[in-house]
């Protein structure tokens, strides 16, 4: 901000932005010249690594934000926390998600609530939040998806079906939102491997089911954040698949 208080830089905000993909995206759109906030839950000292690193290389252009985004009944607290100056946002990149393995004969109603909570519905409640800045400032929402919204995977029923959900309000949003905010979705296929030792076996297999036969970076992710941000002033209600072609595989 100048000493006017008129916004110099977009400002975006990332949830679950302390680590791996949200964390890389991160440096990448502050490295454009984004003000990012970065929301975290339980990883506070990343985040605030995160946030001394950006603010090193360029002075009062990151803060963070610890907030569980299964406080539905709270939201409120989250402009409160940010202030009037961080809370005028551009862009909401809805990238935090839970992720782990539900075999169906023994779900809990739990594990439904904790997953679609964060992969669904926080991504809802917080385009509700900020629809009045986000139209304001002509802004966008990105939400990160997943390739298997639309090819279930196997033992993970809940969480795809949550993904699913949230390609669905991708587009949802986009006709409500329209004509001032733009929103539209990334599905990302193997760029980072899960933290789940289980899956371990899947990598290679994975990697063989690719068109382009090898991992993708966080970059991809990143890079396809800056275009729907800075060069798709045209483009709503889309979803883009960085996969490296899995999706068109068996």
């Amino acid at each position: 901000m100048n000493q006017n208080n008129e916004k110099v830089r977009k400002i975006v905000f990332i949830t679950g932005a302390a680590r791996r993909l949200g964390n890389a995206t991160a440096l990448k759109l502050h490295s454009y010249d984004m003000d990012i906030i970065v929301h975290c839950n339980n990883s506070s000292k990343d985040a605030d690594d995160l946030v001394l690193e950006m603010n090193n290389k360029r002075k009062k252009s990151a803060i963070s934000l610890k907030y569980d985004l299964r406080d539905f009944e709270n939201y409120v607290d989250i402009k409160t926390k940010l202030g009037e100056k961080w809370s005028n946002i551009d862009v909401l990149i809805n990238n935090a998600s839970t992720f782990y393995p539900t075999e169906i004969p023994n779900a809990t109603l739990d594990e439904w609530n904790d997953l679609h909570d964060v992969n669904l519905k926080s991504p809802f409640f917080l385009s509700k939040l900020f629809y009045g800045e986000l139209k304001k400032n002509n802004g966008s929402i990105i939400n990160i998806i997943d390739i298997h919204a639309d090819k279930p995977l196997e033992g993970f029923s809940i969480y795809t079906v949550a993904k699913a959900g949230l390609k669905m309000l991708t587009k949802s949003l986009a006709v409500e939102f329209g004509p001032e905010i733009r929103v539209n979705g990334i599905s990302p296929g193997s760029i980072l491997w899960p933290e789940i030792k289980e899956y371990e076996k899947e990598h290679q297999a994975i990697i063989n089911s690719t068109l382009l036969k090898r991992q993708g970076e966080t970059d991809d992710i990143a890079d396809s954040c800056i275009f729907l941000i800075n060069n798709a002033n045209y483009i709503t209600g889309q979803i883009i698949k960085v996969d490296g072609g899995r999706s068109l595989g068996n």
